[in-house]
């Protein structure tokens, strides 16, 4: 027993001979490291500060083995290890969390007006809260030093006791990185923001060092910092200027990160993501202004001689002058000076009542969203807020011109142009899902304090609150376009009036929603193909010229109210042009009879026919198209048994065209006959588009042709005359060459593309001789061919020295 306590002794002696020895090394280290720190920067004056929870963002990868500063921290702070691994959470942040590192400032100013909003909310029972004078004060101030490289951003809002530094900064070394990887995995509750700093750590990727400086009215001030190096240090702030209260954030800059100390670089930032925040945001800016300033006395000695010189003899004039260079002369420079100025001017209207904003306003905000820097008021504006399972304020508006690229970049441009805010603070404008692409021409922008948002404040974390935020906006938004169309006093033809005078307001309504047909009807026409859910309260906004509408656009209803007695269907035509459409012989019989025909002149109305298939009850049909019905003919049955023998002849000398059958004609007046399709293939019209396509498959235009047919009008002389040739001679050559003829021209006139022009021009060729009395064989002319003079071919050697005699005359 006395062996091991004589072994213990001496062990224990060792020990306290070794110890005396390492504490001297460790703290001769710590001087050398405080050395680095013994002079740490000033705060400017009246600078502020950033509360808890800060955020920032990512571009590079490459951070994770390199050193991070060569600053250490201070040897007198009390120092706490950070037990999540560092890389791990920069690889998280780099790779996941953040797509562009510019949002750093955003979450920066985000948090520094959340810390107004709680010292604002306080003083509204205990007003001494905010203290007197600068500290009263609810601002956001960012400065910047360029010789250092330090960006600061300082709030006086509610400060953070030591305490909340060691919670809300090292939140993570709390956690613990795989508890937070292991939450993003999982797919559980990512609505992480406050719960983890990952925010706050993304600083170090435009920073390599940071100090956080922060003042609690419970408290004493202190100072946070840390290089992200496995941990951080606080300590009592006894050098530093006193900030009253608030928070001041002081970014090291790293030397890629030299475009955040530009002065337009942060305007552009705060422009982009902060311009709404509750709290005015004032920049230390450099501005040059013209000042006058007294003349130096060489400069104006240099003008006495000079003009001096200039004359011998004095004028009157001249003496004028001389008295008034007796006077003190003075002359403009530049002066560079600095001063606070404020970034975020534009108000945050959509959180007003509706009812007190006023048109100018909404103008101006217009103009300030969408960066139209133009004169025109928008056509019309929606402001309203939505309750429900999510709560969001919006104001959507509809530009008064449509952008040139509208349609050109239509499904390749995936830019939206709505704005997502949550609590005033900007996310992001690439949430394609909140309007659908036909509404894309809008402008306005979506705030909620509620939206469900993943850490990385960038993306909305739950679909079905995309898909309730989309139907209400489609909602209110072809609202909207409706009240244009109701406000226009040229839409209220059919409708009953009272007598009533027409207000200045009326007149500047009259022709508006002509005008937003024309810049964005396309987008109208796009919904009814891409939205089957809202296809009918977009076939309400279709407007379009008919055969009844006296060159002006017309409606849906209004042609229904129109429609005759018995009329079952909404009879259209389509094709390039109405001045071609007018001429059709598809519209002789139906003009003839009263009936009204909607003209679609837009290529995309062949499409848009194929999914409006009908309206109120109401069937749609292609005049160019079999199927027409126009009532029943009581010498119908007896005519086809007349024309029984030339329609089944015909169809026999048509063989080779795939004519699909001869028909006698309802449809047609004056015309001798036409072509039409199939009900459900493509119409001529349709067939001219596809083949103007630079990548279209013959093979499928093949498929998809309707059947063509031959309808012939019976009353026709032309018509008659044939059924009595083919009646005698069914084998005349020349009548069925002119039945081909006939057939040919008629295709041609119903708006096909002929397959053989030259076969075509052939036919009428000599279809001219025939009527000239010109024999069929007659020759061309033949041409007398002129005898060429032969040209005489000169030996090298001759040119040779023909081409040198010439040079030595030059």
């Amino acid at each position: 027993m006395k062996k091991w306590t004589v072994t213990s002794l001496l062990f224990l002696l060792c020990l306290l001979f070794l110890l005396p020895d390492q504490g001297r090394r460790i703290h001769a280290n710590a001087e050398e490291d405080a050395d680095e720190l013994a002079n740490p920067p000033k705060v400017e004056d009246k600078l502020g500060a950033v509360p808890h929870g800060l955020s920032t963002d990512s571009d590079v990868v490459k951070r994770e083995s390199e050193s991070m500063s060569r600053k250490t921290l201070r040897n007198t702070a009390e120092k706490f290890e950070f037990q999540a691994e560092v890389s791990r959470l920069m690889d998280i942040i780099i790779n996941s969390l953040y797509s562009n590192k510019d949002i750093f400032l955003r979450e920066l100013i985000s948090n520094a007006s959340d810390a107004l909003d709680k010292i604002r909310f306080l003083s509204l029972t205990d007003k001494e809260v905010l203290g007197e004078g600068d500290n009263a004060k609810l601002e956001i101030l960012i400065k910047l030093d360029k010789d250092k490289k330090i960006l600061t951003i300082r709030d006086r809002g509610i400060g953070m006791t030591k305490e909340d530094l060691i919670k809300n900064l090292g939140t993570i070394a709390k956690s613990g990185t795989s508890a937070f990887v292991e939450k993003m995995q999982t797919s559980g509750d990512l609505n992480l923001i406050g719960q983890f700093g990952v925010g706050f750590y993304s600083v170090y990727l435009v920073a390599d060092y940071v100090e956080v400086i922060s003042k609690h009215n419970d408290d004493k001030q202190h100072v946070w910092e840390s290089k992200a190096d496995g941990q951080f240090a606080i300590s009592e702030d006894t050098w530093n200027e006193p900030l009253g209260r608030g928070t001041e954030i002081r970014l090291h800059l790293r030397e890629e990160a030299g475009e955040y100390l530009e002065e337009a670089k942060l305007k552009d930032l705060v422009k982009r993501y902060s311009e709404f925040i509750n709290f005015p945001i004032n920049l230390w800016a450099t501005k040059e202004v013209e000042k006058e300033v007294p003349a130096d006395d060489d400069d104006s000695s240099d003008e006495e001689e000079t003009s001096e010189s200039s004359s011998e003899e004095e004028t009157e004039e001249e003496k004028e002058d001389e008295e008034t260079e007796k006077k003190p002369k003075t002359k403009t420079i530049k002066e560079t000076t600095q001063e606070w100025e404020l970034l975020n001017d534009v108000k945050a209207i959509w959180l007003r009542n509706p009812k007190e904003v006023t048109e100018e306003e909404y103008t101006k905000f217009y103009h300030s969203l969408a960066k139209d820097f133009g004169d025109e008021k928008p056509m019309s504006w929606s402001h309203f807020n939505a309750e429900g399972d999510v709560e969001f304020k919006a104001v959507l508006f509809v530009p008064p011109k449509a952008p040139q690229d509208l349609y050109e970049s239509y499904y390749n441009n995936n830019k939206a142009s709505i704005k997502l805010y949550v609590r005033r603070v900007f996310i992001s404008d690439e949430f394609d899902e909140l309007l659908p692409k036909y509404l894309s021409f809008l402008q306005g922008l979506v705030d909620s304090d509620s939206l469900p948002l993943n850490v990385s404040r960038e993306m909305l974390q739950q679909h079905s609150s995309l898909k309730t935020i989309k139907k209400k906006l489609i909602r209110k938004a072809l609202d909207m376009i409706r009240k244009i169309a109701d406000e226009d006093s040229d839409e209220d033809d059919g409708k009953d009036k009272k007598d009533v005078e027409k207000s200045a307001e009326d007149d500047e309504k009259k022709g508006q929603y002509a005008k937003f047909w024309n810049e964005f009807g396309k987008s109208v026409k796009l919904g009814i193909i891409e939205d089957a859910a809202n296809r009918n309260r977009l076939a309400k906004l279709l407007r379009f010229e008919t055969t009844k509408s006296g060159g002006k656009l017309t409606s849906l209803d209004k042609y229904i109210s129109r429609m005759k007695s018995g009329q079952k269907d909404i009879f259209y035509i389509t094709g390039t042009s109405k001045d071609q459409l007018e001429k059709s012989p598809f519209l002789e019989r139906l003009s003839k009879k009263g009936y009204e025909v909607i003209f679609f002149t837009d290529p995309v109305d062949e499409y848009l026919m194929q999914y409006l298939m009908d309206y109120e009850d109401k069937k749609f049909q292609n005049v160019s198209k079999e199927g027409l019905k126009l009532g029943k003919d009581s010498k119908e049955k007896e005519l086809k048994e007349s024309y029984k023998e030339l329609t089944k002849w015909w169809k026999g000398a048509l063989a080779s065209d795939k004519v699909d059958d001869v028909k006698i004609s309802n449809r047609l007046a004056n015309t001798p006959c036409v072509v039409v399709t199939s009900k459900f293939g493509w119409s001529a019209n349709m067939e001219r588009i596809m083949q103007s396509q630079t990548l279209s498959d013959a093979n499928k235009q093949a498929y998809m042709r309707g059947k063509r047919v031959l309808e012939i009008n019976p009353r026709h002389p032309i018509i008659k005359e044939l059924r009595e040739r083919v009646a005698t001679d069914p084998e005349d050559e020349g009548v069925t060459q002119t039945a081909r003829l006939m057939y040919q021209t008629a295709l041609f006139e119903s708006g096909f593309v002929l397959d053989d022009p030259k076969d075509f021009a052939t036919r009428v060729y000599d279809s001219v001789k025939s009527s000239l009395s010109i024999n069929p064989d007659a020759a061309v002319e033949e041409e007398d061919e002129a005898e060429e003079p032969e040209i005489e071919m000169k030996d090298d050697s001759s040119s040779k020295d023909e081409t040198d005699s010439v040079k030595d005359e030059l």
